[in-house]
């Protein structure tokens, strides 16, 4: 699948004022400053489609795109370090785990992983948060151009071996980097089948 045309609905506070439709949402997820809206604008084909910053925690409202006219994509905001206040910030974890559970148009997250860096304590608590409310997930490792492909591979089977510790199976995992274009076919080819499988 290549996405032809992405455009910007709209940014909400809240998953009830999310857009009225029956049409299939993936969203992306991640600790702030993973690499989550310059993947979306790779995928997409789009260099300004979601808003990229050096902020951490930028993306705080749950922004909807239309892809095709078939299905949407849904930015959501970081978790983990941001720069507000915790009142801010405990709001922040409610939009977004209110949309992960209520919002039925959801039909995959992907939950986005810096694979520069070893098992992080916030991104294994949201997996677990997302295994035991039964939430289907996928997980994508961004940054693999940032480090060789042996450590790339140690970092990831250290990820794959401490979520079995946990998991009896594993969710559906991909590698990706949104300056080398690396996973992005395979991203898309998985939207894609999850697509026709529900058509």
């Amino acid at each position: 699948m290549e996405i032809k045309k992405a455009v910007f609905v709209e940014s909400n506070s809240d998953w009830s004022k999310c857009p009225k439709h029956h049409s299939p949402e993936f969203a992306f997820i991640g600790r702030s400053n993973v690499g989550k809206s310059s993947l979306i604008n790779k995928i997409t084909n789009q260099k300004n489609l979601a808003k990229t910053s050096s902020t951490p925690g930028k993306t705080l409202l749950i922004n909807h795109f239309l892809v095709d006219d078939q299905w949407y994509l849904v930015d959501l905001p970081g978790y983990g370090f941001a720069k507000i206040s915790m009142s801010g910030r405990f709001k922040l974890e409610k939009k977004i785990k209110d949309y992960v559970l209520q919002r039925e148009e959801l039909v995959n997250l992907f939950v986005l992983i810096d694979s520069r860096h070893e098992p992080q304590k916030n991104d294994l608590e949201f997996i677990e948060f997302l295994g035991t409310n039964g939430v289907p997930f996928s997980i994508v490792f961004t940054k693999a151009d940032k480090l060789s492909k042996s450590k790339l591979n140690a970092n990831v089977t250290a990820y794959k071996n401490r979520l079995l510790e946990e998991w009896e199976e594993l969710p559906p995992i991909f590698i990706t980097s949104s300056e080398t274009g690396t996973g992005k076919d395979s991203l898309l080819e998985y939207i894609e089948s999850i697509i026709k499988s529900i058509g």
